[in-house]
């Protein structure tokens, strides 16, 4: 078959978007360029890989788990149902961090990511800055497992740690603790793809959404240096929520909170109380 062909197979499955990146993936070329080769000869083992694509796209599979990785600001990452798939979204909050970073005359700066998931928030910082000490934190084995296979595909030095947020964390002060938690509501609607497919473990915070943020912030204290920088990402209605947890457990800092790009309360740092 042709490139052609298989487009026009794939389209009559699936959405067009969703036939045309299965199939540049496949060909390791951009969608746009499928154009440029449309009278091509595939490879029927190629062929068949395709078609068995499209079959698990048709069962309502994520096309980010069907093609097995997802780019995240500009490095493509490996994942699988054992992670949630990193959103655009918190590519704006790793931004946030790296702005923060920039400013450091020092950046020989420690960094904790907690609930790391597909590792990348703390691997894209690290690949950014060499020469941050980067630690992984996650509860779910599994994860750890994507988040290390993205490591060695990157060549990067990182930490891993099987931990429940703090419990299995060795006390020590970092500079820069970062985390986007499992946030929802088991009563917040959601899109079926995502409740169907991501892991629970990576969706929902409890009853209210919130039992993480309760966790981090309760047990952060130890592990904070006087200048310590926190950044969350946030449901866009937790704000006050999250805020009254700083009040509450970290008396000396301040939280204020950042809109994404579409103007929704979604991300919240946390830095020293002025004098």
């Amino acid at each position: 078959m042709t490139v052609e062909e298989l487009i026009v197979y794939g389209k009559s499955q699936i959405s067009s978007m969703h036939a045309k990146m299965l199939l540049a993936d496949l060909l390791s070329v951009n969608p746009l360029e499928l154009l440029t080769i449309l009278d091509n000869k595939i490879e029927n083992e190629i062929v068949e890989d395709y078609k068995r694509r499209v079959e698990a796209a048709k069962k309502n599979l994520p096309i980010q788990y069907v093609i097995g990785s997802v780019n995240f600001y500009g490095e493509k990452f490996l994942v699988n149902e054992n992670v949630l798939i990193p959103r655009f979204e918190t590519e704006e909050l790793v931004e946030n961090v790296v702005e923060y970073i920039k400013k450091k005359t020092d950046k020989n700066l420690k960094v904790l990511d907690l609930g790391c998931g597909s590792g990348n928030i703390g691997l894209t910082l690290k690949r950014l800055f060499p020469s941050l000490s980067v630690t992984l934190v996650d509860v779910s084995e599994e994860a750890l497992k994507v988040a290390m296979e993205n490591a060695k595909k990157q060549n990067l030095d990182v930490n891993f740690l099987l931990s429940d947020w703090f419990s299995k964390v060795e006390i020590e002060p970092y500079d820069i603790i970062v985390s986007n938690p499992p946030y929802l509501s088991p009563t917040e609607e959601i899109d079926p793809i995502v409740k169907d497919n991501e892991p629970s473990l990576a969706l929902y915070g409890g009853e209210d959404g919130l039992s993480c943020y309760r966790a981090i912030l309760k047990n952060i204290k130890p592990y904070l240096k006087e200048d310590s920088f926190l950044a969350f990402e946030i449901g866009e209605k937790q704000k006050d929520a999250v805020l009254s947890f700083i009040d509450e457990y970290l008396k000396d800092f301040r939280g204020y909170c950042k809109d994404d790009l579409q103007g929704r309360n979604r991300f919240l740092f946390v830095t020293k109380k002025l004098d």
